[in-house]
């Protein structure tokens, strides 16, 4: 692995991270941001740099850190560079119980309604995957399986918008499905946090068997590797991580499929130093894009997920155009 890799990404994820705490639409001094930060009581700094930009800075970084850190398992597991988190129908059947519980009217009566009924959505993917894969079913059952509840929960999620009768419910679901980490609290924080913490451990305890994995399954079982404790793994860490960001951030696309493609060349393509390369990229990235929603945009209320698929969605076709050349 080159070593400054590492380093160099969490410099620059510090770095950006500092960066959503100090830019904003309120005009803050440096010093006086982090007085109110680190030491103040009450008053309107405060309020702004502890209830609204510290909780907005931390999601951003945990966001994308998961959401990274699953898309690079996930092509490790199954072995496919076009695979992403939402892959098993996680994403599909968060946003579903997100929008269900919007549309119901939980969400106006209960603050927190939203996130876990987000959270029992992912829950749910994960027991249909692996209900309908089955418990020696293959990286192709899995890919089938999720692709099937994804498209089922989104079938649904669709007909919900189409047969509201309230247009302002409607477009209240239709926003929060294009992702955002405004309005976010330390609630958000403490809810969501853990669930991505031991998503992320999950994950992380899987490099070595990743790396066994890239010679084929069979060799993999040779060195000891247990097939079907790996998929539990993926599938449960994926899940509890890309859930719970789901839940607090809506659905932020692309992170997860190009943030590996574009650091694996620099770490040799071992996944078991990718896992946590694409958590700090993808945390680098979401951190960015979130600044980039306040300094571009900042009175139009810009969607993350809306920037970040209009600038993953070329560069990752910018990828597909290089690869093209080189098999050429």
């Amino acid at each position: 692995m080159n070593r400054p890799v590492l380093p160099l990404l969490a410099i620059l994820v510090a770095l950006l991270f500092a960066a959503s705490l100090l830019i904003g639409p309120a005009a803050l001094g440096l010093r006086e941001s982090l007085s109110a930060l680190f030491g103040g009581q009450g008053g309107p700094v405060v309020l702004v740099m502890q209830e609204i930009r510290l909780p907005r800075a931390i999601l951003g970084l945990c966001v994308g850190a998961v959401l990274g850190l699953s898309g690079a398992a996930m092509q490790g597991f199954l072995r496919n560079p076009l695979a992403e988190p939402g892959l098993i129908g996680v994403s599909s059947t968060a946003a579903l119980g997100a929008v269900l519980s919007l549309q119901t009217g939980l969400a106006a009566a209960f603050a927190l309604a939203l996130p876990l009924a987000a959270l029992a959505g992912a829950a749910v993917s994960v027991a249909l995957v692996l209900w309908m894969a089955g418990p020696r079913g293959g990286a192709l059952a899995l890919i089938l399986a999720g692709i099937a509840i994804s498209a089922l929960a989104g079938a649904l999620t669709s007909l919900i918008l189409n047969l509201s009768p309230n247009p302002f419910a409607a477009m209240e679901i239709v926003y929060w499905m294009m992702g955002s980490l405004a309005d976010r609290s330390m609630t958000h924080v403490w809810l969501a946090v853990p669930f991505m913490a031991a998503g992320s451990l999950l994950l992380l305890a899987t490099g070595r068997s990743l790396d066994a994995l890239t010679v084929g399954e069979d060799a993999a079982r040779s060195m000891g590797v247990d097939i079907r404790r790996l998929r539990l793994l993926i599938v449960i860490g994926t899940a509890a991580a890309v859930g719970a960001s789901v839940a607090v951030a809506g659905a932020i696309g692309f992170v997860g499929l190009v943030i590996p493609h574009l650091l694996r060349p620099l770490v040799g393509g071992q996944p078991s130093r990718l896992l946590p390369a694409a958590a700090l990229g993808g945390a680098a990235m979401v951190l960015a894009s979130d600044i980039a929603v306040r300094v571009v945009a900042p009175d139009q209320d810009l969607k993350l997920g809306v920037l970040t698929a209009l600038v993953g969605a070329p560069f990752f076709l910018h990828l597909l155009w290089r690869m093209r050349g080189l098999e050429a």
